[in-house]
Order: structure tokens, then sequence, then C-alpha cells
């Protein structure tokens, strides 16, 4: 394959796997795209002759498939925060290259490593591609936004979800894609009846999960109970929601209105739906806020960030239910540049007109909201991205049996974003066999079961209130027992123990 035209096929390659996280015009996941575009991209490896090669193929794979797949960074740091559109641009196209490094590091250990056994070079191509992966989610905060597992929310691969997780996921995808690379090269070369015989036994493997979950189809969880919950979309536009003499207003007063009225036994509003801080409100508002909710059926989850700007603030939601001091979630995870300024980028943020862009950090296990006989996990905008973090919460004597994220993703415009927000969260339900419910100031507004599946959702751009009965679970899947306890190392390891022994098969087949 020539040089130019194997760089053409890895940037398409690259286009088709950033699409199957959020089909262009539907927003659909597609786990058959993303199987395509990684045959194609184990293809261009294999046909590669050297390290260098390999490397460079799939780093334009890499940066082809994050910059499409997040390209709407541009609109937050352009259109909402003033960026100049070319630096704007350089900045995600820089952001997706320097992720893309972990991936083309990837490619070269491969052509250096790999062994002649076919099941061998999927096995490292597997453990190769899920330390990528886990660099890029987890070094330098972490970002691992559009990972292959989130195209399978609807496949058949989604049943490794409550085993291993996304990371552990991003490992079976890619040697499955090695995998029937291997078998169409056998069925190429054999023919298709010796082929099938000596080359299908490894991706047949790797339905075990699913016929599995074919066999246990109550999983891992039981019931713990339904809830009813009201979710609030505001569909304030990110241009005018922190503008005093328009969105604040408006926010003000119809989220004050529709917790006011409240009839639902909790009312979830979205992040920062609350846009002031608690000195900053109109005299009286929150305390009748409070005092609406300290006697009653009813409770309220909404976000507002909290403190001051003398001692600092925080990225919060705030609780409020009868005879209860105000409870408090701070956002742990931060999001760099929009939350938190990284060392050195201080020039980089003044360049952004974003408000409060310097919060506080909560800590990393606080404790979850008890309400309606369910404990109800909160997270704030894309914390539901580490369910590595989530999973922590487990460990505490009231394990989430719902969880709820509180996000705005006006920032991003008209764009996938939404769709791929979704994803991730049907993904953490299918890991944790826990539903979602979701308030969003744009959309996605809805409610997933523990199945993955949305069972209520509001349009985008409305203005409305989402009512959905939820069904809580108890109980822990095989991902939460051992992710909670050992974290990501045990990823980490075993990645670690392919590569060794790829290293010493090597050397014992060196000439």
């Amino acid at each position: 394959m020539r040089a130019n035209s194997s760089i053409v096929w890895a940037a398409v390659a690259g286009l088709l796997q950033a699409w199957s996280t959020a089909l262009p015009l539907s927003g659909q996941t597609s786990g058959s795209l993303q199987v395509l575009a990684m045959l194609l991209l184990v293809h261009l490896l294999q046909a590669a002759n050297s390290p260098r090669q390999a490397a460079w193929r799939v780093w334009v794979f890499a940066t082809t498939w994050f910059t499409a797949t997040f390209w709407w960074l541009f609109t937050a740091l352009h259109t909402f925060g003033g960026l100049p559109a070319l630096l704007a641009i350089v900045a995600v196209v820089g952001l997706a290259g320097a992720l893309s490094l972990y991936h083309a590091a990837a490619g070269a250990l491969y052509m250096r490593l790999k062994p002649g056994s076919p099941i061998g070079q999927a096995l490292l191509w597997g453990a190769l591609w899920m330390l990528a992966e886990l660099a890029r989610s987890v070094w330098f905060t972490g970002f691992g936004w559009g990972g292959v597992a989130y195209a399978h929310v609807d496949s058949l691969m989604a049943a490794w979800a409550p085993w291993v997780g996304a990371h552990g996921m991003a490992a079976v995808l890619a040697i499955m894609a090695m995998a029937l690379y291997q078998l169409w090269r056998q069925v190429s070369s054999l023919g298709f009846v010796k082929a099938t015989f000596q080359s299908a036994v490894l991706p047949l493997c790797l339905l075990i999960p699913a016929v599995w979950q074919g066999l246990m189809p109550e999983g891992w969880s039981r019931s713990h109970g339904k809830a009813e919950v009201t979710l609030l979309q505001g569909n304030i536009a990110q241009d005018e929601k922190f503008q005093a003499g328009s969105g604040v207003p408006d926010a003000l007063q119809w989220y004050g209105q529709a917790l006011l009225q409240a009839q639902s036994p909790l009312t979830i509003a979205p992040e920062t739906a609350i846009p002031l801080l608690p000195d900053q409100l109109p005299p009286g508002y929150w305390d009748q806020l409070q005092a609406r909710f300290a006697t009653g059926q009813q409770a309220a989850l909404l976000g507002m960030p909290m403190g001051n700007f003398s001692q600092g603030y925080t990225n919060a939601v705030i609780g409020l239910k009868p005879q209860s001091p105000p409870w408090q979630y701070d956002k742990h995870h931060l999001v760099p540049f929009g939350e938190f300024i990284p060392p050195w980028f201080r020039w980089f943020t003044d360049l952004m007109n974003i408000p409060l862009g310097s919060f506080n950090r909560g800590g990393l296990n606080q404790p979850s909201f008890a309400w309606a006989g369910q404990t109800w996990g909160v997270n704030i905008c894309f914390e539901d991205l580490f369910g590595e973090e989530l999973a922590q919460r487990f460990l505490a004597q009231e394990a989430p049996s719902i969880f709820v994220n509180v996000s705005n993703i006006a920032w991003f415009g008209r764009s996938q974003a939404p769709d791929q927000h979704l994803a991730i969260s049907r993904l953490r339900a299918l890991e944790f066999e826990r539903p979602f419910v979701r308030a969003t100031n744009t959309g996605m507004t809805a409610a997933i079961d523990h199945r993955g599946q949305v069972t209520a959702l509001l349009p985008r751009f409305e203005r409305g209130s989402l009512d959905a009965v939820v069904e809580g679970r108890s109980g822990t899947t095989p991902y939460v027992w051992w992710v909670a306890r050992f974290g990501l190392w045990p990823l980490w390891v075993v990645g670690g123990l392919v590569l060794l022994a790829c290293w010493l098969i090597r050397r014992r087949e060196a000439p």
C-alpha cells in the first residue's frame, strides 16, 4: 500500500471511529461501524514496514478520530469563550494530536514486539490499545471522551461492561478486530472450512459474556424499589446564561417557579441551574427555596455554585429535603481550563471569557443523597466519564441505588456532544447495573435503566420537565467489585504482563 493512500485510509478509519459513538444525523451509536474502523486500522498496521511507519499511521487515525469526536470544543472556546478562531482550531487539533501520541506509541511497540502467533498478535494489540486508552483517560487529569467502548452500548459486546468496564472493553474490541483480520487472512489463503476451524475460536470466545447475559437476564443486581422523579431542562442559551440582563433572571424565575411548584417526590435541576453564588441571589430567594422543602413530602437536587469570591467556590449540587439541613455535593473531577487552570496556562484562559473559571475541588468519596428509600449518587457534567471514580462510592455503607448526572452541555452548541454524553451515561449504567437520571440545561435530559436503555427522554433545545419512574438497584457487578477496591491497576498489570510475555517470546523467536 502506498504511503499517501495509507494515510488517507487511516484518516477515513479515524473518521468512522468518531462517527461510531454518535452518527452525524441520528446521534445513535454504531458498534458495527466501530469494528469496521478498527479493522481498517489493523490492516494498515499489519501492512506497515517499520515501527515508525506504524506509529505514523496510528497517529493519523487517532488524531482524526479525536478531532472529529470533540470538534465541538471549538464552539466552547471560540463562540462562547471568545478565543480567536485560529487559536481555537489549533487548540482542538493540538489536543487531539497530543492525546494520539499514546496510540502512536502503541503502534510502534506492536511492530517491535509482534510475535509470530496470530493469537499472540491479537492479545498484544489488545493490551497495547488498552494501555493507550488508560493513559489517555487517567494521565494529566484524563480525557477519555469518545472511547471505543461507547459505540457498543447497543451491541453484543456491551455484555463485557459489567465484567471489565470501558477500558477492559477497549482491549476486547482491539483483540476482536485483530482476530477478525486474522480470520479473513486465513480464509483468503486456506479456504473457508479450514480457516473457520483454525481462526474462529478466539472471536467466538469473545462472545461468551453475551451468552452468559442471555442465561442470566436479571444480571448481578436486584430491585431496590421504584422512585418517581422530575427532571428539569430550562434551555437557557449559553451566550445568555450568565448575563445579568437576560439569562440570569430567566433561570432564577423559571427554575425557581418549577421548584416551588414541585409535586414529584424528587425534582432535579441541572448543573448551575441557579447561576449565581449564594451571596449574589436576590434577597429572600434562597430562603424561600429552603422553606419550600423544609416540610412536606417533596425533595430537590439543584445545581449552583457554592462559596464566595474571597474564600473560593465549588461547582455544587444542593439537596433539600424535609427536616434536614441542606445536603451538598462538590464536584471532584474538574474540567481543565473551564474549571481549573493547569500550570503555565494562565495566559490561555486569560484569552477567554469564561465565568467562574477557578473552582475548588470536592472530595472523592462524598456521601450520597438519601431520599424516598433510595441512595442517589450525584455527579456533575463529565464526572460520569470516570467510572473508576464513581465505583469508589460502592465502598460506602450506603452504595448508590440510582445515579444522578446534572450537566450543562450548552457550551457545545448543536453538536454531537450531548449524544456522546448520553452514551457515556448508558455505559456507566451497564457497568454498575444502576439506573441513571440526567438533568441537563439543553439536552439530553433522560432516564436510563440498569440495562443501559433510555426509558424517557426530553427533546433537545426545548424547555420542559420530564417525569419518570426509575427502579433502584442493589448488588454489585464483577467490575464494581474489583475496580472499587483496586482501581484500574489490574488492567495496567495485565497489559504490562502481556507486553512482557511478548517481549520474551520475540527474543526467543529472534534468529
